[in-house]
């Protein structure tokens, strides 16, 4: 296992050469790929998976990887006046769910923001769809959007060549050699999302848990307080598409 590289994966603006680059697959995916190939260094072992370090910036080669799979110029502004925080956008709906709720047990340290584009977006939906169906609830929807925050900045991601640790790929950066799927599978984000969440309900007590800590008993991550630093993004995230 190695850990020295990194899985920080900066907004992307959404361009006409995009949509030309991410690969449409059936089931309502989109992996993003490099050279056909499809998933960035994630780390997944199987239905307990792996995380990414927390990580200064970008590592040089996976943000030309990503440049390339999506058309983005290098050295343009990632942020579009289109893209949002997943706190700008809260439904007025009477029923969308309460930050106690979302947040039974506060935040844990400092918290991090991204903006996001409409393919994110799609992604969170899917997750939180998934947890819907999976019965987990408001909560488990906030330990999935952030682990897909911390794991792949909610891109679906293929595989970038040598810039991809292992065969992780999707949402969740789950390994298809640790038996979470086949990597169709795993670049299927309602597969992958109700794969991590069975993952979850077999975790015991994880309602009651701190969301790094539900999240890292599924994840087994090297860097096991990675995932806390997305809980608020994550909780205004299923506030706004619940």
């Amino acid at each position: 296992m190695k850990h020295h590289f990194t899985r920080w994966l900066p907004a992307i603006a959404k361009t006409s050469a995009a949509k030309n680059a991410i690969a449409k697959i059936p089931n309502r995916k989109a992996a993003l790929t490099l050279a056909g190939v499809a998933a960035l260094g994630g780390l997944a072992f199987g239905p307990t998976a792996i995380a990414a370090p927390v990580t200064s910036g970008p590592h040089a080669g996976a943000v030309a990887a990503i440049d390339l799979a999506t058309g983005k110029k290098p050295g343009t502004d990632a942020v579009t006046p289109a893209q949002t925080t997943g706190s700008d956008k809260v439904p007025t709906k009477a029923n969308r769910p309460s930050k106690d709720k979302l947040m039974p047990h506060g935040v844990e340290g400092a918290q991090s923001r991204i903006p996001l584009d409409d393919t994110q977006v799609a992604n969170a939906k899917a997750i939180v769809k998934a947890a819907k169906e999976t019965g987990v609830g408001e909560r488990g929807a906030v330990i999935g959007v952030a682990t897909s925050l911390q794991e792949s900045k909610l891109y679906n991601l293929g595989h970038l060549g040598e810039y991809n640790d292992h065969d992780s790929e999707g949402l969740f950066q789950q390994r298809p050699s640790s038996g979470w799927g086949t990597p169709d599978q795993v670049t299927d984000p309602d597969y992958a999302s109700k794969a991590f969440f069975n993952a979850l309900k077999n975790v015991g007590d994880w309602h009651d848990l701190p969301l790094t800590a539900a999240a890292q008993t599924v994840q087994v991550s090297a860097f096991p307080y990675a995932y806390a630093q997305w809980e608020e993004q994550a909780a205004d995230i299923v506030q706004q598409v619940w």
